[in-house]
């Protein structure tokens, strides 16, 4: 199929890779016009568009747009499409990390004006040039019936790794779920691995622990074999601070999961870990040791 991609960044950009290796026409567009040319200059299937309007212009009608660009800035990007030239039965796809109510009200004013919309929920990271990217699509039979051919070369496989899982919102509610799990997994894992390095009677090496747990194990995971890497390279891990950031995706869990009455105490905690960790001195901790000196006399520590 002949598809555009607006949105060339780590991800737009390796899509665009993957399209091409498959064999489909891709249009790309991007702020930055040396994005797309740059891709052009390297696969004979992608022209690169200077506008949305040439871009539009560029492909058969109905039009298929996916869009990769951060969350914040989807809607501008949609009313930027619809002035440059968007016509009635158009696709756009939403591929970034939406929050699924905004993607279900998206979608509604989208269909009131005749256009087609889709919500892509994408995991894959990086990886997903190589390996392929895991895709939860929200949208009605009609447009993923479009889209289903870029869909299975995007997935691992055309039979794996994709799915269509529900209307618009559902795409982007799964993936927001799924990133929430990714949070209580991680963090499982750098607890139970502090847990081993503080036992320095045993002085376990964790890069070799990593490499036995890889194989056979219960706990075996892509999350692994980026753990085993990162310890290959730096086994104390000297070259990171402990500050870690957070999307927004497992704010919006957790906010579900009180909006729903689910408890989903891992994965709230996971969430506040990371809220921990950008504290440098976190003035909740001073007045935990305050209170235990005031109640039983304990030693207390001088910043």
């Amino acid at each position: 199929m002949k598809l555009a991609m607006v949105g060339l960044g780590k991800m737009g950009g390796n899509m665009v890779c993957r399209l091409a290796k498959a064999g489909h026409d891709v249009v790309a567009y991007d702020l930055s016009p040396e994005m797309g040319e740059g891709l052009a200059a390297k696969y004979e299937s992608v022209q690169a568009a200077t506008s949305l309007s040439q871009m539009i212009e560029m492909l058969p009608s109905p039009a298929c747009i996916w869009m990769m660009v951060p969350h914040q800035f989807v809607d501008d990007t949609i009313k930027s499409v619809i002035d440059a030239g968007l016509r009635q039965g158009d696709l756009l796809i939403d591929g970034g990390n939406s929050n699924y109510k905004e993607s279900q009200r998206r979608g509604a004013e989208l269909e009131k004006d005749g256009y087609l919309y889709v919500d892509a929920g994408t995991s894959g990271g990086v990886w997903g040039l190589q390996n392929g990217y895991s895709l939860m699509v929200g949208g009605s039979d009609k447009a993923i019936e479009l889209l289903e051919p870029a869909l299975k070369s995007l997935a691992p496989g055309e039979d794996k790794g994709w799915g269509h899982v529900g209307p618009v919102g559902a795409g982007h509610f799964t993936k927001m779920v799924h990133n929430g799990i990714e949070y209580g997994m991680m963090q499982a894992y750098a607890e139970g691995y502090e847990l081993i390095k503080a036992k320095e009677e045993f002085n376990v090496d964790l890069h070799q622990l990593s490499k036995i747990w890889q194989h056979g194990s219960v706990i075996q995971s892509w999350l692994l074999d980026l753990t085993t890497d990162a310890l290959s390279d730096d086994p104390e891990l000297s070259k990171l601070s402990d500050w870690v950031d957070d999307s927004g995706e497992g704010r919006w869990t957790v906010n579900e999961s009180i909006d729903s009455a689910v408890p989903t105490p891992v994965l709230t905690l996971a969430l506040m870990m990371r809220f921990r960790s950008r504290q440098d001195s976190s003035f909740a901790g001073r007045l935990l040791s305050a209170m235990r000196a005031g109640f039983g006399g304990h030693a207390v520590k001088k910043s």
